[in-house]
């Protein structure tokens, strides 16, 4: 029952047009339509009306069993290989040689009906594809010289303008030029309370526009958007196989020979060998046809594979290929990036120390006025800060140079400002609170000093904060028997702070890339599944080197490219969410090849010992093939 994903042609569909009622639910109306026919066949039978009753028994076989003998017969042609669908077919038409009409056609019911059920599973996995791509409008809004035209995104370019008014959903990738409002995040970060957004704040396509107008600048055109990776991304996984999957098709294309070949034999030793008349040859053979089929066997996995892919995408975890998402149940060992993985990659500030006589907030005024002139991550937090904390407007400075190395030296109110770290004023700043400069140092943080004509004013401390979910997420991990390790280029003290912080395991100072690469490699030597968590270029090496890349969402293209898996969210706990993911599917998954193996073996043996006629062969068999298509639907609510 081998099928391609339907979801190949979903992205060239446009957005605004649905698949028909027939393309949705076409196999399940031939199935149900397939199933009265039967009731009325055998109605018309009880009533020796027997012409009559074959006649709805051959429409119950033509409506019910088209759609799997069309595609059994060209996979036939088209891999010179016979399957599943062919051996049923050929049970259906032995079975009605030999007069067993009920028999057959309710082969060809309970054939169709799986064969739905699974179409289904495929579809629902379609579905979230689709709700996705519906997310993004077709045109927007662009000005052209102060006048708003309405134009296709295809034909946008990165810089264009875009005005999006209040309740329009953000069309493409954007930067914040004017006007500020909420935004509606959900679709995309998952956050439930809609984001106040400014000038300069970025916006994703995808996204609504709560209850501002504001003009956008584009970044990003529309086929290299987060929204856009989002799709191609669960679109790619739809379509890969895992190593399961593609262990079954090679097994089911020698096994459909050999039962082909024991049927053959079947026709005629028994008679010969154990005194059967030919009559009950051929009608055990037709049964072993039937029972012996291993449309179970290969509904083993592709549903639970799907559903579970499309559980993850649901919940802001993409999965690549099925062959990650098997894997991911063994993981042993995972790395982190710190930097914007467990931390979120910008410095906030978290303490401010001033001299006596200097309130905190003329000390903020001060750093500020000169800090939002410079372009370093370390300013702009500062002044971010700043303007949370004071009401006054910032002075512009009369004189500004930067140092570079060690800070910037500026002129307010005709008073010179030295603002930087620690080795720009030497002596000056070690006596000004030391023991509480050290304690910054070994909790991680970052010390920013500013001095006047009179001394030290006073410190900033700075911290990239940890993620709120990274501890939670590294706990989890632990209890999960997979050893956690920070790989970080940050300096030893750093490292320490943030991983007891985060309680990883283990940790690493001071590594470049390819050091990253050479420890994720040692990490391999020891365990059999190591995985690799980071956002930057500087991690995609050590991304592509383990059994598993996972990037964070908002991570460089590159990054994201590079990894196996992506994390929507940002949300680190994702990661434990997807191991439990895995390891239920592959308990799903043997549950249903165990289940089958037994049901093929039960039947068979039943056959040869004349104890099984083919009413309860067709039962068994194509009931326990839709046992395990239900099985592996469990994994859409997981």
């Amino acid at each position: 029952m081998e099928r391609e994903a339907v979801v190949q042609s979903a992205p060239q569909q446009p957005m605004n047009e649905r698949p028909s009622f027939l393309v949705l639910h076409g196999e399940m109306t031939a199935a149900i339509v397939s199933g009265i026919l039967i009731v009325i066949g055998w109605f018309l039978m009880n009533q020796d009306y027997s012409e009559f009753g074959i006649g709805s028994f051959i429409l119950a076989y033509v409506i019910g069993g088209f759609a799997k003998a069309k595609e059994g017969i060209e996979e036939t042609i088209k891999e010179k290989e016979l399957n599943v669908e062919m051996l049923m077919l050929l049970a259906a038409i032995g079975s009605a040689i030999i007069g067993y009409w009920l028999e057959g056609a309710l082969l060809i019911f309970i054939f169709a009906l799986s064969g739905a059920l699974e179409t289904y599973t495929m579809n629902r996995s379609e579905r979230e594809l689709t709700s996705l791509m519906e997310l993004q409008p077709e045109e927007a809004t662009v000005l052209y010289e102060g006048k708003e035209k309405t134009v296709s995104l295809p034909n946008i370019k990165k810089g264009d303008i875009l005005l999006i008014k209040p309740g329009e959903r953000v069309p493409l990738d954007g930067t914040i030029l004017s006007g500020q409002t909420s935004i509606d995040q959900a679709a995309i970060t998952g956050e439930a309370v809609p984001v106040f957004k400014e000038i300069g704040n970025e916006v994703y396509a995808g996204t609504v526009n709560v209850n501002g107008a504001v003009t956008v600048e584009v970044t990003k055109p529309a086929q290299d958007t987060l929204f856009q990776k989002i799709i191609t991304l669960v679109q790619q996984a739809q379509n890969e196989k895992s190593p399961s999957q593609l262990f079954i098709e090679k097994f089911e294309s020698v096994y459909v020979k050999a039962v082909l070949i024991i049927v053959a034999l079947m026709m005629f030793l028994p008679h010969f060998l154990l005194d059967w008349s030919w009559t009950e040859t051929f009608y055990r053979a037709m049964i072993l046809l039937v029972v012996a089929s291993p449309c179970a066997l290969v509904a083993a996995i592709t549903p639970a594979s799907l559903s579970a892919i499309s559980y993850g995408a649901r919940h802001g975890i993409l999965f690549k290929n099925g062959l990650h998402l098997e894997r991911l149940a063994h993981l042993e060992a995972i790395a982190f990036d710190k930097t914007g993985t467990l931390t979120k990659g910008t410095p906030a500030v978290t303490d401010v120390i001033t001299r006596e006589g200097v309130s905190e907030e003329e000390f903020l005024y001060i750093v500020a006025s000169i800090e939002r002139y410079s372009h370093h991550p370390l300013a702009q937090s500062i002044v971010q800060h700043a303007q949370s904390k004071i009401t006054k407007e910032l002075k512009q400075p009369e004189q500004l140079e930067d140092v570079p190395g060690f800070g910037v030296i500026g002129s307010l109110n005709n008073q010179e400002i030295k603002i930087g770290k620690r080795e720009f004023f030497k002596k000056e700043a070690h006596a000004f609170c030391p023991n509480l400069s050290e304690s910054f140092a070994t909790e991680g943080k970052t010390v920013v000093y500013a001095k006047d004509d009179q001394g030290i004013i006073g410190m900033i401390a700075l911290k990239d904060m940890v993620r709120s979910e990274a501890k939670e997420a590294i706990s989890v991990l632990n209890e999960l028997g997979i050893k956690t390790v920070m790989l970080t280029g940050d300096s030893e003290k750093t490292a320490s702070a943030i991983s007891k912080e985060c309680s990883v395991e283990n940790y690493i100072a001071g590594c470049l890339p390819e050091e990253k690469v050479t420890h994720v490699k040692t990490l391999k030597q020891t365990h059999e599944t190591v995985a690799m968590v980071g956002d930057g270029i500087n991690d995609a090496p050590a991304l592509a080197h383990a059994n598993i890349g996972i990037a964070m969402g908002e991570g460089t293209d590159v990054a994201l490219e590079t990894a196996d898996i992506v994390l929507m969210k940002n949300n680190l706990s994702k990661i434990a969410q997807a191991v439990k993911l895995s390891k239920k599917m592959n308990a799903i998954i043997k549950q249903n090849i165990i289940f089958s193996i037994s049901i093929i073996v039960l039947l068979i043996c039943s056959n040869f010992l004349q104890f099984l006629d083919l009413p309860l062969g067709v039962i068994g068999h194509e009931g326990s093939t839709i046992l395990v298509i239900l099985n592996g639907l469990r994994l859409l609510k997981n």
